[in-house]
């Protein structure tokens, strides 16, 4: 799994927030750059804390694949 696709994964998980939640979709769909939601003081503390995590690399990938597979939006 790519470092991005986790990052929402862990996002997502990491509050009951609706707002929260909807972030991490678009950003597993490239709606918005990590960048971009490290301006928003209130998400951005979840983004450090998803980084921090993904470079410990102690991530269940058949779970974040589950995530992806479940809100990926793909275009045909």
């Amino acid at each position: 799994m790519d470092k991005v696709t986790c990052i929402a994964y862990l996002l997502y998980h990491s509050s009951n927030r609706q707002d929260i939640r909807e972030k991490a979709i678009q950003l597993l769909n490239g709606d918005v750059s990590i960048r971009e939601l490290k301006r928003n003081t209130v998400i951005q503390a979840h983004i450090i804390l998803a980084e921090a995590t993904v470079r410990k690399n102690n991530l269940d990938k058949l779970q974040v694949q589950k995530f992806a597979e479940e809100f990926l939006l793909l275009e045909v």
